[in-house]
């Protein structure tokens, strides 16, 4: 019984399976938020792009 104890002690595999599922869970979440930001066309990425492209036609236009 000890034996089999300290094998499964030593055993390593486990770990690998966990560290490859944690992984996968920050890759959704990743994926999730980029989709939130490319989706959301009120407040994310292509309003920010539409707000920069107004203030940078602005600034051409009056010179500041």
């Amino acid at each position: 019984m000890i034996r089999f104890i300290r094998s499964m002690l030593r055993d390593e595999r486990g770990v690998t399976a966990l560290e490859y599922s944690v992984l996968a869970g920050i890759v959704v979440l990743a994926v999730v938020a980029a989709g939130a930001v490319f989706s959301n066309t009120g407040t994310g990425l292509p309003a920010l792009f539409a707000n920069m492209i107004t203030n940078v036609t602005t600034a051409q236009n009056t010179g500041k």
